[in-house]
């Protein structure tokens, strides 16, 4: 099947699309070990979460890693500890939610597709009613490949933090929809929190400079097994540990 073009109006055919989308991973860990050495992010863990994410990896339990956004340049230093961390030996096999403009031009696309990349139409974007079927899809997407045994890197804000750099702001109750398709799928996935900062920052709607980003630093928490029930108890619970593991890695920096 070729790509699609990827605008709300065609929505259905994006989503079949991507539903069984696979890039080559070879060159997915080859971007990712490139990123790796142009950015030397810090990877700190909590106590005893290096081994349990280890373990939970080695078993190949479905995972969704929820990570604060901060900057456009985050996938990059996201993808960048991943190779630095735990979460390499998974390149290729994680999805990734992105913004449906960074599916508009071709190379750009290429890239995001490299990584993994599902389109999400945001109804900041295209208003809250007209995405309305097309975020049920793309749950329903979200949920079948972790079914499948895939993984799943979400930033549940939504947005780039423009507020505060040391508070993970409202999240979204679609991560908790995932997670509870998925189990309604008999996948019920695990949550691993990643909390990112770029340090003191005067003036948040100011993105980070390059020094900043090049620098980062990523807290992993301990993974959670069992989640809650409903889909807005989990979107609570992501919240609470995401600010766990933001703090960690901003008492890191």
């Amino acid at each position: 099947m070729q790509p699609p073009e990827v605008i709300l109006d065609n929505a259905d055919t994006v989503y079949d699309y991507y539903l069984d989308h696979r890039q080559n991973r070879l060159k997915a860990m080859a971007a990712y070990a490139l990123l790796g050495r142009r950015y030397h992010p810090r990877v700190d863990y909590a106590a005893g979460a290096a081994e349990r994410v280890k373990a939970l990896i080695k078993s190949g339990r479905p995972t969704i890693f929820a990570i604060n956004h901060l900057s456009r340049n985050d996938p990059y230093t996201v993808a960048a500890a991943a190779w630095r961390s735990p979460l390499r030996s998974i390149i290729g096999r994680v999805r990734v939610l992105a913004k449906d403009e960074l599916f508009v031009e071709a190379d750009q696309r290429r890239k995001v597709d490299m990584m993994g990349g599902i389109p999400v139409f945001r109804g900041k974007d295209h208003g809250i009613r007209a995405v309305n079927a097309a975020g049920q899809r793309m749950m329903d997407v979200c949920a079948r490949r972790l079914a499948r045994g895939d993984h799943l890197a979400i930033f549940p804000e939504g947005t780039c933090n423009d507020v505060d750099p040391t508070q993970v702001q409202a999240v979204g109750s679609g991560i908790g929809h995932i997670a509870f398709r998925a189990m309604k799928l008999g996948a019920p996935p695990a949550l691993v929190s990643l909390g990112l900062s770029y340090g003191p920052r005067a003036d948040p709607t100011v993105e980070p400079d390059r020094e900043e980003v090049e620098s980062a630093s990523f807290y992993f928490r301990p993974p959670i097994t069992d989640l809650p029930a409903k889909p807005g108890e989990i979107a609570r619970l992501v919240r609470t540990d995401l600010q766990a593991a933001l703090d960690g890695a901003i008492a890191r920096y």
